[in-house]
C-alpha cells in the first residue's frame, strides 16, 4: 500500500520540479538589457550540411556588460553564424570585427519590457498549469487505487493532501521567479 502511494509522490515530486526548471529555462531566453552567454544556448548554425549548436562551432564570451563576443573556431564560418543568430529572432545584430562577431544589446525601452512582462507571465502560467496538470493526474492515480482497494481512505486522503502540499510549494517557486524576472526587467 505505501509502496504504491511513495512512488506516486516520488514520481510527481520529480515531474514538478522538472516543470518548474523548464520554466527557469524558458526565463533565461527572456533577455534583459545585461548580456549573458546564455542568450545564445538554443542558437544552432549550419556546420557542412549538419545543425550545431553555437557553443560547438565557436567561443562564446561576454566582451562587456553589454556586449557577447563570438569567435568562431574556423573563420570561414562567421557568416553562417551571423545567419544563424539572425535566425534566432533574439533582436540582435551581429558586427563582425576581424575575427570576432560583435552581439551589443539594445537597450529596452518602457514598450518593450512590459511586452517581455507579458510573456513571462505568459510562461508562468504555462508552468503553473503543467504543475497543476500534475497533481490532477496524481490524484487521479490515488483514486483508481482506492477503487482497487491498493490504498485505504485514509492513506488516500492525506496523500491527496501531501500531493497540494507539493503543488503549493512548486506553484509558489513559479511565482517566486516571476517576480523575480520581472524586477529585473523593469529595473534596467
Amino acid at each position: 500500500m505505501a509502496v504504491v502511494i511513495a512512488d506516486l509522490k516520488k514520481s510527481t515530486e520529480q515531474r514538478m520540479d522538472k516543470s518548474v526548471q523548464a520554466f527557469k529555462a524558458d526565463l533565461g531566453k527572456v533577455r534583459t538589457g545585461r548580456a549573458h552567454t546564455g542568450l545564445l544556448d538554443h542558437v544552432r548554425v549550419d556546420y557542412y550540411g549538419t545543425p550545431a549548436p553555437l557553443n560547438q562551432v565557436a567561443k562564446v564570451i561576454l566582451l562587456d556588460a553589454r556586449t557577447i563576443g563570438v569567435t568562431p573556431f574556423e573563420k570561414k564560418l562567421i557568416p553562417t553564424i551571423e545567419k544563424g543568430i539572425r535566425e534566432a529572432d533574439l533582436g540582435l545584430n551581429p558586427a563582425t570585427s576581424g575575427d570576432t562577431i560583435r552581439l551589443p544589446m539594445p537597450s529596452l525601452t518602457e514598450e518593450r519590457r512590459k511586452e517581455l512582462i507579458k510573456v513571462v507571465k505568459h510562461e508562468a502560467e504555462n508552468a503553473r498549469v503543467a504543475v497543476r496538470n500534475l497533481r490532477r493526474d496524481a490524484i487521479q492515480h490515488l483514486k483508481d487505487a482506492l477503487k482497487k482497494h491498493e490504498v485505504s481512505e485514509n492513506d488516500e486522503r492525506r496523500a491527496t493532501d501531501e500531493v497540494q502540499k507539493m503543488t503549493d510549494k512548486h506553484v509558489a517557486e513559479i511565482d517566486r521567479l516571476l517576480a523575480e524576472k520581472e524586477k529585473e526587467l523593469m529595473s534596467i
